[in-house]
């Protein structure tokens, strides 16, 4: 069974021109296209097959992430179903020179492990160690609502 650390993926872009809005600053569809893409990283590391997104809840855009600054993209899986993984993800903004962070973005994704073209099952997540169950209980405790 795949374990909640295994899962974490932390990854870095940098900022250019070509991600910017009118305001310098990364263009929140880039944003969410790294977020989708980290947070497929992670599914698929819970579901050992590959993953679609099947839906991205409470998409929160807090600060801007300005030209030259890092997006670092944070991404665990903390909860399964039969062919569905859960997945936290989160955004930091960081200066290149000095490592400073700062939130910028959060969201919550449900991806669908598919084999063949359909969904398929995925296996439990294990929670090993007192940071996995941190994190879990994190994520569970600001989920938003199912509708």
């Amino acid at each position: 069974m795949p374990s909640i650390s295994h899962t974490h993926i932390v990854n870095r872009m940098r900022v250019q021109p070509t991600h910017a809005n009118n305001y310098d600053s990364a263009h929140g569809g880039i944003v969410m296209k790294w977020m989708d893409e980290i947070g497929a990283m992670a599914a698929m590391r819970a579901a050992r097959e590959s993953c679609v997104t099947a839906q991205m809840s409470r998409v929160d855009f807090e600060r801007p992430i300005p030209i030259g600054d890092n997006a670092l993209v944070d991404a665990y899986a903390y909860e399964t179903g039969r062919t569905s993984v859960k997945v936290h993800i989160q955004v930091e903004r960081e200066h290149p020179h000095t490592g400073e962070t700062e939130a910028t973005t959060s969201a919550y994704a449900t991806f669908v492990a598919i084999e063949d073209g359909k969904p398929t099952p995925v296996p439990d997540l294990t929670v090993e160690t007192d940071e996995c169950e941190r994190l879990r209980a994190m994520a569970l405790d600001d989920e938003p609502d199912e509708q």
